[in-house]
């Protein structure tokens, strides 16, 4: 449940650091509306904002931020593609991606030159502490709301 708590943490992570009204994350989610899943986070970035670029750049930001988080957490270096947990993930990364570059190949190493920035970027000790305690929240209350995110963030990201 642990790793489950760092893998939604770090959506919710990369969505503020990008500016998104993070709306609320689980460990125990919804099963009605989606595929099965054992997490959610809920985001969205305000309209207009954003070239068709940026939209795609962002979107492969937050999904891959799953996955780096939980790598970090579990102290294992493991590419996204081949964790099927993460399949989800890794596949909305690729097809944002395929917005910015065409070429699956260097679609491919775009993703993977940017799991390498994240990881710096959230080992950072005020990036992991804000991860690690939207974490402990999450493991304790199981969903966090918009709000009790904002307070959490407050305290790690000041922009």
């Amino acid at each position: 449940m642990e790793e489950i708590a760092y893998h939604e943490s770090g959506h919710a992570f990369a969505a503020a650091y990008l500016g998104a009204r993070v709306h609320s994350i689980s460990i125990e989610p919804d099963r009605n509306d989606l595929p099965d899943r054992e997490g959610e986070a809920t985001y969205s970035f305000r309209r207009g904002q954003y070239t068709q670029q940026q939209v795609a750049q962002n979107i492969m930001f937050v999904a891959l931020a799953g996955p780096v988080a939980e790598m970090i957490y579990r102290q294992e270096p493991l590419h996204p593609a081949f964790v099927p947990e993460w399949a989800y993930d890794w596949q909305q990364a690729m097809d944002a991606a395929a917005a910015i570059q065409p070429d699956e190949r260097k679609r491919l190493t775009v993703l993977e030159m940017l799991v390498r920035k994240m990881h710096e970027l959230f080992r950072l000790d005020q990036h992991w502490a804000a991860i690690a305690a939207v974490a402990d929240n999450l493991l304790a209350h199981e969903t966090l709301d918009e709000d009790q995110l904002s307070e959490i963030f407050a305290a790690w990201l000041r922009r």
